[in-house]
């Protein structure tokens, strides 16, 4: 059986995408950090994190050397400077988050008395919102500058995704998440797992394709492509257009749940 069929059986998907549910959250993370150990066997599990870097040793030393200049710098010390900033009524970040800016390993999580997703990026808009300020728009500009901040204050801890197995609404979400990974969709039929999962390492254009055990522990990004930072809907917008599929809107229940599976993982 091709292993990315296999992946898809054991994660209780058909091809078509019809959600059967056969295996716990917990049984699918299992499942598919299985199938990516056993696809690169060299690369150590610690090592995902970094992405296509993990699986590309000539894009890696290229990475490397950029990082002796991070172009990704001047974002970070824009997010911060948004951070110790204080909003029109006095009030700050941290009166919305008074563990500090260092939470990203908290987000995704599900909102039980809201019975939804919440991502880091809603929770800033949010925050902002309660204090009587403009929301942010989510693909880019100020938006990645915050998340980019909180996430490098977050660098060496661990994402806590819980998916509430008594909640049948939780259990709900994180399902059509799931089934948004493998679902085809577009004039060119593609699903993310058909990038992600079957073909990871191989290049499509001269982009390598990344394997998406670890996707979502290292962004926002700076891509050279865009020329500045982005954040992760930004990216699902991107896939979801190269594929030639009407993108959903950013920090939408769509791309949250997909956030909320793809992290669980």
């Amino acid at each position: 059986m091709n292993k990315a069929i296999a992946m898809v059986t054991a994660l209780g998907l058909t091809c078509g995408a019809t959600a059967a549910v056969q295996a716990s959250p917990q049984e699918d993370q299992e499942n598919f950090k299985q199938f990516y150990m056993e696809r690169f066997p060299d690369v150590p599990k610690e090592d995902f994190v970094n992405g296509v870097y993990s699986i590309d040793p000539v894009g890696r030393e290229n990475w490397e050397a950029i990082e002796e200049f991070p172009p990704y710098e001047a974002a970070i010390s824009d997010g911060e400077e948004m951070w110790n900033t204080a909003f029109a009524n006095g009030k700050t970040y941290q009166d919305c988050f008074p563990d500090g800016p260092g939470v990203a390993g908290k987000y995704p999580h599900w909102d039980k008395d809201r019975g939804m997703v919440v991502t880091m990026a809603l929770a800033v808009n949010e925050c902002r919102e309660a204090n009587n300020e403009k929301p942010l728009k989510y693909k880019k500009g100020p938006i990645a500058n915050i998340l980019a901040y909180m996430a490098y204050e977050t660098r060496g801890q661990i994402t806590n995704v819980e998916i509430p197995e008594d909640d049948p609404k939780a259990l709900e979400a994180y399902e059509q998440g799931k089934q948004f990974w493998f679902a085809k969709r577009g004039q060119l039929n593609f699903s993310c797992a058909n990038c992600h999962a079957q073909n990871p390492g191989a290049v499509l254009r001269t982009e390598t394709l990344s394997p998406a055990y670890g996707h979502t522990t290292h962004w926002p990004v700076y891509r050279s492509k865009w020329g500045d930072m982005g954040t992760l809907h930004r990216r699902f917008t991107g896939c979801n257009k190269q594929v030639r599929a009407k993108p959903f809107k950013a920090q939408g229940e769509e791309y949250r749940n997909l956030e909320y599976f793809l992290t669980s993982m």
